[in-house]
């Protein structure tokens, strides 16, 4: 029988041999999350092999407070992908922002709930990646900088550092060496291309190889539709380790 909190919610530890996507809220003793945990079909036929992880931060509209609320996590980006792919060859974790808040607030959440799976399932912690859209391509630049080491790869879409300004974090450089594909569109009109051009600027002159696509003809949600559909996105970070 799964294991359950006392208002029936399951924790992390039931996820340890189920396959496929589930809803799950983070367990005792760590900051409360309400998360989605997909585990490929394989996973629990490989017990020796350490999978690649991929931590997905999603947009606003996709924020809220309740278990049953995660439903709208499967509507874009790696979360509805792997409803089609079972044998997607990450672990995704998929956390959602309180309805209240933004993802630099929580920061310290996403790091404690990493930090659980880690220690609760066959994670290759030299393989570890990043990435969001929207308000969450705005925390993956934030939790990234937070933990310049942690993660192999990021990609950040259609976000930015500070919206509304051409700001860039003073620490900038720490992540110079890290693999960074950046992705927006040309045409977005909810954030500006220009968050994502001045952070890959700033880059430059560290200097660093990040990554640039700008999609000529795609609005807000079609640079996201464009970079998640993308087979070359995830060759790529399959070739990346902290090694």
């Amino acid at each position: 029988m799964p294991n359950t909190c006392s208002d029936g919610r399951r924790t992390a530890a039931t996820a340890l041999v189920e396959t496929g996507q589930h809803a799950y809220t983070s367990g005792t003793g760590r900051p409360r999350v309400n998360y989605l945990l997909f585990l490929p079909e394989d996973y629990d036929k490989r017990p020796d092999k350490q999978w690649p992880l991929m931590l997905f931060l999603h947009g606003v509209a996709k924020r809220g407070d309740h278990p049953e609320e995660l439903e709208l996590l499967k509507k874009d980006g790696p979360p509805m992908l792997v409803e089609q792919q079972p044998d997607f060859p990450f672990i995704v974790l998929s956390p959602q922002c309180p309805s209240s808040s933004s993802w630099e607030h929580q920061l310290d959440k996403l790091d404690a709930l990493l930090d659980e799976i880690v220690e609760t399932h066959a994670v290759d912690t030299n393989r570890i990646v990043l990435t969001g859209l929207s308000m969450g391509g705005f925390g993956t630049w934030h939790l990234a900088l937070r933990n310049p080491t942690r993660f192999a790869a990021v990609v950040p879409i259609a976000g930015g550092y500070v919206f509304g300004n051409d700001e860039v974090p003073d620490n900038i450089c720490d992540l110079k060496d890290v693999p960074i594909w950046v992705f927006h569109g040309a045409k977005d009109e909810a954030v500006s291309p220009r968050h994502s051009q001045v952070m890959v600027d700033a880059l430059q002159r560290c200097p660093s190889n990040v990554k640039f696509t700008l999609y000529p003809d795609a609005a807000h949600d079609q640079s996201w539709k464009l970079a998640y559909s993308d087979p070359e996105l995830y060759e790529w970070l399959l070739q990346q380790t902290l090694r």
